[in-house]
């Protein structure tokens, strides 16, 4: 079995059907992102069509044979949202319960940490449901730290879950976003 990661830029021929049944096995097995049921196909489509069409997002995607089976998305903060622009987010992360063990979460990772690093992001957040154990293992070998929790996180199959918050320090590889931005205000140019 070929398996990769890579930052989605475009759809090819089957990427989107690929991506709907992965996301429709995640949240199956519990693992939505938000979603408990899955929805409408078309309401799928119209989902991942829109993160590529959202500038602060990008998507990454895991692949077994050449189909994708999972998903992580690196959250930039909003262009007038300065006091954060230290900041990112990992969103929407998940592997199809059927091709777990091949890797793929910790390259997921690993590649939108190497992007928010290269980005100048100082901070890489994330939450996830307290019953999320792999994931919690996951995220914590990779050395985030759990700064938070939130009781009644979400409500799944009628009962309560409590939410876990982590962050993880990040040494940027090019100069901090809040430097940049700094130096890119009219105000500290030269004429």
């Amino acid at each position: 079995m070929s398996s990769s990661v890579e930052h989605l830029q475009a759809f090819a021929e089957r990427d989107l059907d690929d991506l709907c049944e992965a996301t429709d096995e995640a949240i199956l097995d519990g693992n939505g992102f938000g979603w408990l049921t899955p929805p409408p196909r078309r309401v799928l489509e119209a989902y991942w069509r829109g993160v590529m069409l959202v500038p602060e997002r990008e998507l990454y995607v895991a692949r077994l044979d050449g189909h994708i089976v999972g998903t992580a998305q690196l959250l930039r903060p909003a262009p007038n949202n300065e006091a954060m622009a230290h900041t990112a987010t990992l969103t929407t992360f998940f592997i199809a319960p059927w091709a777990r063990g091949h890797g793929l979460a910790r390259g997921l990772l690993q590649a939108v940490e190497d992007s928010a690093r290269h980005q100048g992001f100082e901070l890489l957040d994330l939450d996830v449901r307290a019953s999320q154990d792999a994931a919690i293992r996951l995220y914590e070998n990779a050395g985030f730290v759990r700064w938070g929790v939130k009781e009644r996180y979400a409500l799944v199959n009628g009962k309560y879950v409590d939410g876990y918050f982590y962050s993880k320090r990040l040494t940027p590889s090019r100069p901090a976003r809040t430097q940049e931005r700094a130096e890119q205000r009219p105000e500290n140019q030269s004429a």
